[in-house]
């Protein structure tokens, strides 16, 4: 198993879904927002809607007046500007849109990205300093500035104004920049916190723009919102969701050459609306190479550009970028496994690893793998002499940007974000902040080890559900991501058909069967032999669902999350029959495997009636049950029987006694008509069995 464990979420009421079909939702769309509490039409229509009005009014952010005036009297004045920004995705998309949609007004305007390594995240007296000297009087950063008190405090020295826009947690004390926009303001009154940084530059461009004109500028910039919003993992609901939405409708169609050039190599043909896998998997790694790798200008080349054959070769290049950095990436990861092998006591409760020149570009990823397969939060830490930059990465909702501050006496600085953050410290500090991190993250996990955890939306009750015209329709729930994930299914007690290595051993292909139905599915990052699988075996399997394009046919792919070895039948209903007698509630394929028939309570009856023929009949239970599955018709059920047995027991027709595993079974024979149906299990397994 992949997951310590699987969290299946409640399904909600079948009326909820009754309600969300009746609006028009298909089953499997209707069982997923039900299960993630999106339970009436209203809710599911809200939650839904990506049009353009659910954006904000751009003023409601504290201080944007102040912002706009300031860059507009720059403007008018023709200072030069700089807009200032970031080195990952989010940083390079915002630094694009503000210097182009500046220019656009004719401003005079350079833009600036901090080299990774030489000078690190954020503003710096350096880059100021150089800034000043090009005639620069107005910085305009995006997705930075937050906590750069100090080196605002330098430009004003210099005669330099600041606006921060930033959309990264704040310190107590906000920097004293002519106007500092960030949604995550304590007094900021905006009412949706969660813009990327390239949504915040968005809105700046907005309020610069006369109100009835701001849908063009969100037609203009609107796809370098949606890379951004989705590179930085940003909760695609409310104003991201409708974002994200039209910023990649407005992909399939980009006048950006480079973007063109770029799509085609992960595979997106012109013309094809990308996804945010394609986003999150294809463009934005690719552009985050030119970062990590110190060469963040070639993505922003690559962004701003008019020229397609340049375009084509900056694509080429962050494609060369990106192969680099996997292979360092790699080489760092291996080195880290190994020594958490071999010297355990470094794994947990929080992972923190420290290397002289180890990349400082890579080693955030570095933490996200190590975090994903040791289940705990990971600080990894490029040392260079005395000092050190960290980059790290949260596990099962651990709070990094307040360990952080809670370490700030250990820290020479630190910012981001609650699951990814980054800091500098000190070598002679790391055994003080290794020991600190442990004690915060015990007591945040209770003192126990963390738990890697899959949360499951729904199970599927029969395989003719898992059609392409269903599975097709689950597009109605895009764009998935943070807030919104792309839906994970259960499937119980699959048959493998076969199963075939493939990629080099890399990944898994399988067949698979239940209910008659043969279902191809792919697991990736998996082989046979970590699987331990033999044709034939019972599965339980979580998986996303896809839509296989292969020489014109459309076939349903099921993408496997986890698997694990099924119970035996008769182990998983005697499971099942226990859970019923505690009063839980069962999924309806658990339901329908457990629910007898009237023929069944008939064919038992006739068993007992000769059992108990000479009067009370006595034997071990386990052989008692055993011999009433022999008289259901079908499949011998042990479930069934169980349930037979303890009906007619609650319904008076028969009282059975069990001591030390000794069944004790006498027939009652009621005077009056019994209804089996009246049981209260009976009851709970017809409701049970409905509910999808």
């Amino acid at each position: 198993m992949k997951y310590d464990r699987w969290n299946l979420r409640p399904p909600g009421t079948g009326a909820a879904r009754a309600e969300l079909e009746g609006a028009g939702l298909p089953p499997l769309c209707a069982a997923v927002l039900c299960a993630r509490g999106v339970d009436t039409a209203p809710q599911a229509s809200a939650f839904l809607a990506h049009g353009s009005d659910l954006l904000y009014d751009p003023f409601l952010m504290r201080d944007m007046d102040r912002a706009v005036a300031r860059i507009d009297q720059a403007l008018r004045n023709q200072e030069t500007i700089a807009v200032y920004g970031d080195y990952d995705v989010d940083g390079i998309t915002s630094t694009c849109l503000l210097t182009q949609f500046l220019r656009s007004l004719g401003g005079q305007v350079v833009s600036y990205i901090p080299d990774r390594i030489q000078e690190g995240y954020g503003l710096n007296n350096q880059a100021v300093e150089r800034l000043h000297q090009q005639g620069v009087t107005l910085i305009v950063t995006v997705d930075c500035g937050i906590t750069a008190t100090k080196e605002v405090e330098y430009a004003q020295s210099l005669g330099v104004d600041v606006v921060i826009t930033d959309h990264h947690q704040c310190k107590e004390t906000l920097p004293q920049a002519v106007a500092v926009v960030d949604p995550r303001r304590p007094d900021c009154p905006y009412p949706f916190p969660d813009l990327a940084g390239v949504g915040v530059a968005l809105k700046v461009a907005m309020a610069l723009t006369p109100a009835h004109l701001r849908v063009q500028v969100l037609a203009q910039y609107g796809e370098l919102a949606a890379i951004g919003t989705v590179a930085d993992v940003m909760l695609l609901q409310g104003e991201n969701r409708a974002l994200v939405h039209q910023g990649l409708e407005q992909l399939a169609h980009t006048a950006r050459p480079g973007l063109q050039s770029l799509l085609r190599e992960t595979g997106c043909p012109r013309g094809q609306t990308p996804s945010t896998v394609t986003v999150g998997y294809g463009l934005a790694p690719r552009i985050n190479a030119a970062g990590r790798m110190e060469q963040a200008g070639v993505a922003l080349e690559l962004l701003l550009t008019d020229d397609p054959q340049r375009g084509e070769e900056l694509a080429q290049q962050l494609c060369q970028l990106n192969r680099l950095r996997q292979a360092i990436e790699l080489e760092i990861f291996q080195h880290c496994d190994q020594l958490l092998t071999h010297t355990p006591a470094l794994a947990g409760p929080a992972i923190v690893l420290a290397g002289d020149g180890w990349h400082q570009g890579v080693i955030g990823i570095v933490a996200s793998r190590l975090a994903e397969k040791y289940a705990c939060p990971v600080f990894m830490i490029s040392l260079d002499g005395d000092k050190g930059k960290g980059s790290c990465r949260s596990f099962g909702g651990f709070n990094l940007f307040a360990a952080l501050e809670q370490c700030a006496p250990l820290l020479d600085g630190y910012g981001g974000h609650e699951l990814a953050a980054g800091f500098s410290i000190r070598r002679d500090n790391i055994p003080a902040f290794r020991s600190a991190l442990a004690r915060l993250v015990q007591d945040y996990a209770g003192h126990q080890p963390m738990e890697s955890t899959l949360d499951v939306d729904c199970e599927i009750p029969h395989c003719s559900l898992l059609s392409t015209q269903e599975v097709e329709a689950l597009s109605l729930l895009e764009p998935f991501g943070s807030g919104n994930p792309k839906p994970v299914f259960l499937l119980r007690s699959v048959c493998v058909l076969s199963h075939t290595d493939v990629g080099g051993g890399r990944h898994l292909k399988l067949k698979l069967r239940r209910d008659g139905v043969v279902m191809d599915a792919i697991f990736f990052s998996a082989n046979s032999a970590s699987c331990q699988l033999e044709n034939g075996q019972r599965l339980d399997i979580v998986f996303s669902l896809q839509i296989n394009h292969f020489r014109g046919n459309r076939t349903v792919q099921l993408q496997l999350c986890d698997l694990r070895p099924a119970p035996t039948r008769s182990q998983l209903e005697r499971t099942l029959f226990h859970r019923l007698r505690a009063g839980e509630s069962l999924s309806p394929w658990e339901a329908s495997l457990m629910l007898p028939q009237r023929r069944d309570f008939a064919q038992l009856w006739r068993y007992l009636e000769q059992l108990c023929a000479a009067g009370p009949a006595q034997a071990p239970m386990d052989q008692l049950v055993r011999q009433a599955t022999r008289c259901l018709s079908g499949h011998r059920s042990w479930g069934k029987a169980l349930v037979c047995l303890h009906v007619m027991d609650d319904r008076g027709l028969i009282q059975v006694v069990v001591e030390e595993q000794l069944a004790t079974v006498r027939l009652c024979r009621p005077r009056e008509k019994v209804d089996l149906e009246q049981a209260e299990m009976m009851r709970r397994l017809r409701h049970d069995s409905r509910r999808i």
